[in-house]
């Protein structure tokens, strides 16, 4: 399965499009139960404390009151706040320090330790009771920026903090607001952290490792500091769920894992940390993986990706220390991918090692963006590496010129839509012209009695291979320009007045209408009887077999049917007498009628059958000279 000729560039929202609140709108929000964190009792009124104090004077926090002091906090936690406090007892952080290379506080940086315990300090008093799934701002900031790291907090069991810190204990209260005692330091979090700690990234972060290769290792890219910082468009589950199903895929391992590069590239910008309040209605910016994006605020906040179908975006300002984070519900493609999971026809060409030599043919003669283009469809009959070798007969597709090149492959190619069960025997119009005039487009005799034959010369082998504007059947030979000659060989309604130009007491018919345009006496009109006239005629004249009219008479006979040196089709037909290669023969355009010297009338039966060197009228009686 291929992948749309594989990732964000983005249009940007509306300033102060979206507030907090609306991220508590994208995902369940469950309330902390009592029973899940081990409430305190409230301290006595009579003896108040303040967040730092109690921090000061409990024996279990003594790492935290001295950190503290090391970063100057301890003023601010006995300020008035409101504050909420996530608390890491002693053990906590020691298990931090040693993770991280570190002997003591001391070792940490100071500028480090201090974001650090900002992350663990929210504006307000928000009680067990009070929180919900969703996301919380820290006072903790990105960079130098006044821009606050968020907080993943899941009450689905218990209270957990960014997926790695639980509350041991609730609702200590205190004078400038509550503290809630955890068992882990909430590091300073990053694009991976966040991913982690929300369960509906979970396939995102399956997409990030199972991406991963010796050039790129997604989850390190991520969590690090090259190229940072990022903003990340991040797709929940339920958007990859979409994807794999339009894809009719059952899991995320059955996406190549090139394709998946391109897709989460596509899905990411480099050095920029946009929020929600910098994006405006129209705007573009460049991915990771090359191609843009498009903000839209049309119909709320939306980001068009190349399919030109938006994705919501459902949360935004997810603000980490290496970028920020809006998640979508749906998985973005850029052109790359949308290329090869649904390939337009100049891109199936390219994708497939067969048709190699037509893709680079394509390409010579600027029909590969003609054949690119998503809101019009084709039908393309496409011979094989093989097939235009045995065309070429030792030439290269260099020494075609290129306009003949052209109306060679556009001989090839239908308007719309015809899958094999829609080819039926008869003519067709091809995309190639007579002396290109667009409204003489050139025929193609399809016989369907077995498997498809294609003017008699070219046959299906592969059919039904659908494009995103269009459907390939691979043939087994080029189609040539056909000559008016090659609908007398293609058409088996043409096959008894074929034997007669073939007859060999006749002229060399066949060479001589084959000849090509321009080459005189091409091009020609030909008044071409079908197989029941000849059967007419030879009752007529009481004979049994076309071998019992003599060489001369049926050299007159055929040369009546043909007029030299022009194209006459059946729009330009008027009243009046054509000159023929023998007698005359007199026009009635209004009926459709040709009569000859003998005064017989034929009528025209089917108009138009448009050679490169010339035009077919069939006809239901043969001219005759006596």
């Amino acid at each position: 399965m291929y992948l749309d000729k594989k990732l964000i560039n983005t249009k940007y929202f509306m300033k102060n499009l979206f507030k907090l609140s609306f991220l508590l709108f994208a995902f369940v929000l469950t309330s902390c139960s009592d029973d899940d964190t081990t409430a305190a009792e409230p301290t006595d009124d009579t003896n108040p404390t303040s967040i730092s104090n109690f921090v000061a004077t409990t024996a279990d926090y003594s790492t935290l009151a001295n950190a503290l002091e090391i970063t100057s906090l301890t003023e601010t936690l006995n300020g008035e706040g409101p504050f909420t406090v996530f608390a890491p007892n002693n053990d906590a952080f020691a298990a931090f320090l040693a993770a991280n290379g570190f002997t003591s506080l001391e070792d940490v940086p100071v500028d480090v330790l201090t974001n650090t315990l900002l992350n663990h300090v929210v504006l307000g008093t928000n009680n067990a009771a009070d929180l919900t799934t969703s996301y919380i701002n820290s006072l903790a900031v990105f960079g130098d920026t006044s821009r606050n790291l968020s907080l993943y907090i899941d009450v689905t069991t218990g209270v957990t903090i960014n997926g790695v810190s639980t509350v041991t204990q609730a609702d200590i209260t205190v004078t400038n607001g509550v503290i809630h005692a955890v068992d882990s330091v909430i590091a300073i979090p990053t694009i991976v952290t966040q991913a982690l700690a929300n369960p509906a990234f979970s396939t995102l972060v399956e997409a990030l490792v199972a991406a991963s290769d010796d050039a790129t290792d997604y989850v390190a890219l991520l969590s690090g500091t090259t190229a940072s910082p990022f903003t990340v468009f991040a797709p929940t589950n339920d958007a990859f769920s979409g994807l794999l199903t339009s894809l009719g895929l059952a899991l995320l391992s059955d996406v190549p894992q090139d394709l998946l590069q391109a897709i989460l590239n596509y899905h990411v910008v480099a050095q920029a940390n946009v929020q929600s309040a910098d994006l405006s209605d129209g705007q573009s910016i460049v991915t990771f993986q090359g191609e843009s994006l498009t903000v839209s605020l049309a119909n709320g906040a939306q980001i068009i990706d190349a399919t030109q179908m938006p994705a919501n975006i459902v949360v935004v300002d997810v603000q980490t220390s290496n970028g920020v984070i809006h998640a979508l519900d749906k998985v973005l493609l850029p052109q790359a991918v949308i290329d090869v999971v649904d390939p337009t026809l100049t891109t199936l060409a390219m994708m497939t090692p067969s048709l190699s030599t037509l893709s680079q043919a394509l390409e010579i003669t600027g029909l590969d963006v003609v054949l690119n283009d998503r809101d019009a469809s084709f039908t393309v009959f496409a011979p094989t590496n093989a097939s235009f070798e045995a065309f070429l007969d030792g030439a290269a597709l260099s020494d075609i010129p290129v306009d003949y090149l052209t109306q060679l492959l556009l001989n090839h190619t239908l308007t719309g839509v015809a899958l094999s069960t829609d080819l039926t025997t008869g003519y067709t119009n091809t995309l190639a012209t007579f002396n290109n005039e667009p409204d003489a487009l050139l025929s193609l005799f399809v016989n369907t009695s077995a498997g498809v034959l294609l003017n008699a010369q070219s046959s299906v082998s592969s059919a039904d291979n659908l494009a995103a504007n269009g459907v390939v059947h691979i043939v087994d030979a080029v189609i040539a320009l056909p000559s008016v000659v090659t609908f007398a060989q293609a058409d088996p309604d043409f096959e008894t007045l074929l034997s007669a130009l073939d007859r060999d007491d006749q002229p060399d018919y066949l060479a001589v209408l084959g000849l090509p345009n321009g080459v005189e006496p091409a091009p020609f009109t030909i008044f071409a009887p079908d197989n029941n006239a000849f059967a007419d005629f030879l009752t007529e004249f009481g004979l049994s077999s076309l071998d019992q009219v003599d060489g001369l008479t049926l050299s007159q006979t055929l040369n009546t049917h043909a007029v030299p040196t022009v194209n006459i089709r059946a729009e330009a037909l008027v009243d009046g007498t054509l000159i023929t290669f023998g007698d005359p023969i007199i026009i009635d355009a209004a009926n459709a009628t040709v009569t000859d010297q003998n005064g017989r009338v034929c009528q025209i039966t089917q108009t138009n059958l448009q050679a490169a060197n010339g035009v077919v009228h069939k006809i239901n009686k043969v001219l005759f000279i006596q």
